[in-house]
């Protein structure tokens, strides 16, 4: 089964993609409280739409939201986690309206960071994106505030390039955001027996070389 809306991104009613030491799956209602330990913290509120005091009842809402945004086709919203359990991060992949197109966003705990979680995460959903085939995505790109200079640093580990498109403001940005866009090697073909998107595992031993370099 899967859930999309006109113009929206076609997806299984469960993802779960594992890689490169990751296991990428949704958000559940017990969550909240690690969602709330997560991104109740400066950096978070600094550079993400999240405001501080990030807490359990605003945790709440930010699941509720993501959960509509899912059905409807307009966002997908993934823990990042290295044990298919406890959450270390966020990691969006939603359209932008153009076609082909879709964006990637990521965040990761405090307590987590310097671990290479956002480099392995975006690799990892950046090539699920290209290779479900209901996706059809030809460009991803990540926006960027220039101040962010550790998220920047992780696009461009994961192969992605800064281009000259004009900068844009976003509700919840603090700051105009600049335009990554990916440029990829190689596309790698989903199995057909992992089509619903449980256990894709990007296997190029390139992509496992860089992963030792990403944060």
């Amino acid at each position: 089964m899967a859930t999309a809306s006109n113009g929206g991104i076609i997806v299984p009613a469960a993802i779960q993609l594992t890689g490169s030491g990751l296991i990428l799956r949704e958000w559940d209602d017990d969550d909240v409280p690690a969602m709330a330990e997560l991104f109740d913290e400066p950096h978070i509120d600094r550079w993400a739409p999240l405001r501080a005091p990030f807490d359990q009842a605003a945790a709440r809402a930010y699941l509720d939201l993501a959960r509509r945004r899912r059905a409807a086709g307009r966002r997908l919203q993934l823990a990042i986690t290295t044990d298919g359990h406890r959450p270390l991060g966020e990691i969006l992949l939603f359209p932008t309206g153009a076609p082909g197109e879709v964006e990637l966003a990521y965040a990761i705990g405090a307590a987590h960071r310097r671990q290479r979680l956002a480099g392995r995460a975006v690799q990892l959903i950046t090539a699920y994106a290209y290779a479900y085939d209901t996706l059809a995505a030809t460009r991803v790109i990540v926006r960027i505030p220039a101040g962010n200079t550790a998220s920047a640093a992780v696009a461009r580990t994961a192969g992605f390039q800064l281009t000259t498109a004009p900068l844009i403001s976003r509700e919840g940005a603090r700051d105009p955001l600049h335009t990554w866009l990916h440029r990829p090697l190689s596309t790698p073909p989903l199995p057909d027996h992992e089509a619903t998107g449980r256990g894709y595992r990007p296997t190029s031993r390139r992509e496992a070389q860089t992963n030792e370099r990403s944060e």
